[in-house]
């Protein structure tokens, strides 16, 4: 079961996701920490195990031995839907190949959120996860948006969101350019307007938490 949970509210679980994470022989997320309180929180004992970038590929077949078995799995990642930008494809991939049945139990996708919010045209969009860390590999990708006609919507890390506004302004141009931070949450902010009025706004007000942006040329 692909186990979609709270991107930050834990009232946003729904009631399949707690059925299904009550039922599971076992559960694998990405830290066991961050589910183990999860799981607390809505008084549900379940054994964890790690499932994360650097081990999916080692931990993926005892998984499947696992499911072969006839043992049932959640697959959760520490907020929003698995595989979005976060660990789990392998083990999907795999477990379709070996014939074994995978369910979706849906739930918050943070992409989404951010760009009904934005108030720019949701109709067509794409979704690049996270630009690449290297400076030039990042312009190399944001050159390849200048012909691009759909909204485009990706995460970003605090510590480069300005990097990343100045470059949007540099490579594509003062464009309508919205900032949703930490979606659900206590410190939740929608900033609509363009690259450089978002970028003046953060240079004065240090970015922290969970990003996502939005941009349409």
């Amino acid at each position: 079961f692909i186990v979609a949970t709270p991107i930050g509210n834990l009232q946003d679980i729904t009631l399949r996701a707690l059925e299904t994470l009550k039922a599971v022989d076992l559960v694998a997320c990405e830290d066991t920490r961050q589910t183990g309180k999860l799981l607390h929180h809505f008084q549900i004992d379940k054994p964890l195990t790690s499932l994360h970038d650097h081990n999916e590929r080692e931990r993926t077949p005892q998984l499947l031995h696992e499911l072969q078995r006839g043992r049932s799995i959640a697959l959760v990642s520490d907020g929003g839907t698995p595989l979005i930008s976060d660990p789990g494809w392998w083990l999907v991939r795999q477990a379709i190949d070996h014939e074994i049945r995978v369910t979706w139990i849906p739930g918050a996708v943070a992409l989404v959120g951010g760009l009904a919010l934005s108030g720019l045209p949701t109709d067509r969009f794409v979704f690049e996860g996270f630009l690449p860390a290297k400076p030039g590999a990042r312009r190399k990708r944001l050159e390849t948006w200048k012909a691009e006609e759909r909204t485009i919507v990706f995460y970003e890390s605090p510590h480069r969101v300005l990097k990343t506004l100045r470059e949007i302004h540099d490579v594509l141009g003062d464009i309508p350019t919205t900032c949703a931070r930490e979606l659900t949450k206590i410190f939740e902010e929608l900033r609509r307007g363009t690259a450089s009025e978002l970028l003046a706004h953060f240079e004065h007000h240090p970015p922290r938490g969970e990003f996502i942006l939005i941009l349409h040329q």
